[in-house]
């Protein structure tokens, strides 16, 4: 049996959870806190069982897949080494989430990405801090522990770390069966320590493959960065692109809440099945191009600050002019741009409203741009 000393650093279970940042809004980005799932989900799940040695193994073959922007690795080298510890102590420590994707059958961590990474690391006997890289020595644990790494820790030791046991739930979404929208409500509902991960996060880890690769690359247009500014450490800049690009397609069919109706798009296109890349991307770029050579990069900007309705009300209104052939009066479109800004009905349903999720709201906005931009030469 083992024994804990009282000056032990051994934590609680709390101590084990996972952590993350996020970063401001831009203007009327919607509050989706208390917005209403519009359906229930049939989901299965069930439980398995671990050794700690068969979860390195199976992510170092990639059969258990922590997708590389879900998170970044917070620990310090001590709260990773108190894991540790407590594993070779006998102690409990919290199970995973994990959830089994249908086309590859692969496991994608939902929660617990910090402690399985602690793992891979401590085998490996490398750790990362802050970008650097050093070696993994149990540091502030018991006396007995301090200093070692795997391959130092005595025999017995080692065998107790490689066979304590984890658990894991591993969940599946039946219905509905086309987007897996379940597991982003499991992520964010799991994911409630600290500050939460964002939406276009959460989507990112779950709906990666290749129009999520596409988000990426178009997120980097020289247009687009100059109106947006630097990056957006919490991905809304990726967001309003997918949120354009969503609402260009299948704006007959938006339902709120925003959240599920991207997910759904998501996870329907996430191969590019029903948009090819060449598609996307020539709608995204032509249209981004020519606003910003018209306009410049106080475009989206009615108060200085993005507005995200007005983004993607004048996105999809100068793009379906688009559709009729180039604008050539750069005076033109930005002339019809001020007067759009002056309209108090566009106003009422942009600037002017916390509820610009509302199907009503969405359908008047676009409605009301896609007719100013109509006759621009």
């Amino acid at each position: 049996m083992n024994t804990i000393e009282p000056n032990s650093k051994a934590e609680s279970l709390s101590d084990f959870m996972d952590e993350e940042t996020s970063t401001q809004n831009p203007e009327n980005w919607e509050n989706e806190e208390n917005e209403i799932i519009p359906f229930k989900y049939s989901i299965t799940s069930y439980g398995a069982d671990y050794p700690v040695d068969s979860l390195v193994k199976r992510l170092e073959n990639g059969s258990i897949y922590i997708p590389s922007l879900q998170r970044r690795y917070v620990w310090k080298l001590e709260q990773a080494s108190r894991f540790i510890e407590s594993l070779l102590l006998g102690l409990p420590v919290p199970g995973i989430f994990l959830s089994k994707e249908k086309e590859t059958q692969k496991l994608l961590v939902i929660d617990g990405q910090q402690r399985l990474r602690t793992l891979q690391s401590f085998y490996t006997g490398l750790f990362q801090d802050n970008g650097n890289e050093k070696k993994f020595t149990l540091k502030n644990v018991q006396l007995q522990f301090e200093g070692l790494t795997y391959n130092t820790l005595p025999h017995e030791d080692r065998r107790r770390l490689d066979d304590s046991i984890i658990h894991a739930t591993i969940v599946n979404q039946d219905e509905p069966s086309e987007d897996d929208s379940s597991i982003y409500h499991i992520f964010q509902r799991l994911n409630t320590g600290g500050t939460r991960l964002e939406s276009q996060e959460i989507r990112s880890s779950i709906y990666h493959g290749e129009f999520n690769d596409l988000l990426k690359e178009l997120n980097q247009n020289s247009a687009w960065r100059s109106i947006y500014g630097k990056d957006d450490k919490n991905l809304r800049d990726e967001e309003l692109i997918l949120r354009f690009i969503a609402l260009y397609f299948k704006e007959n069919e938006y339902k709120k809440p925003m959240k599920n109706f991207l997910n759904n798009f998501m996870g329907k296109n996430r191969h590019l099945k029903c948009y090819s890349s060449e598609q996307i991307r020539s709608l995204f770029e032509t249209t981004i191009n020519k606003i910003y050579q018209c306009i410049g990069d106080k475009a989206f900007k009615p108060k200085k600050v993005l507005n995200a309705s007005v983004f993607d009300a004048v996105m999809i209104g100068v793009a379906r002019r688009l559709e009729k052939g180039n604008i050539n009066d750069c005076e033109d479109l930005k002339s019809k741009y001020t007067s759009l800004l002056e309209n108090q009905n566009f106003l009422a349903v942009t600037v002017n409203t916390a509820r610009t999720s509302e199907e009503k709201n969405i359908e008047n906005r676009i409605r009301i741009a896609t007719n100013t931009f109509a006759e621009v030469e």
